[in-house]
């Protein structure tokens, strides 16, 4: 038998998952996907509630949750049009423009995409005396 617990992991798992997306995509499309999920897990954990405690609270919040998270995918999906139009990018951090005049630019690093800046040690081969550069004469 499903209890009122299987629910409430369901939904903590929702929420979880929608969290580590949205903390680690820099798509805005995937931020507010991840966004809704989360919400989604909240209305599960409320509707939950409401079924543990015998009321309709749960439900009437579930649904001005869902209401709420309806109206916000019209606005998104406009804001999306908009700042697709205006810079033919949906990259989070290609908006820097956006942020508050007091704030300094955040610097997103991406591991795959930095360049070594020292370069590898080539290795001689055994048995040969490798030879000195300019730099080891000098010290």
């Amino acid at each position: 038998m499903i209890t009122v617990w299987h629910y409430l992991a369901v939904g903590a798992a929702l929420f979880g998952l929608g969290l580590v997306g949205f903390l680690t995509r820099r798509n805005f499309i995937t931020m507010f996907l991840c966004a809704e999920m989360m919400l989604q897990g909240v209305v599960l954990n409320l509707l939950a509630f409401g079924k543990m405690h015998g009321d309709l609270g749960g439900q009437v919040f579930g649904l001005f949750i869902v209401t709420v998270a309806a109206c916000e995918a019209g606005l998104a999906l406009a804001l999306f049009l908009t700042l697709y139009r205006r810079g033919k990018t949906l990259d989070s951090g290609a908006w820097q423009s956006i942020r508050e005049a007091k704030l300094p630019a955040s610097v997103d690093v991406d591991p795959l995409r930095q360049t070594r800046e020292v370069p590898d040690p080539v290795l001689t081969p055994a048995g040969r005396r490798p030879a000195r550069t300019e730099d080891e004469v000098r010290v």
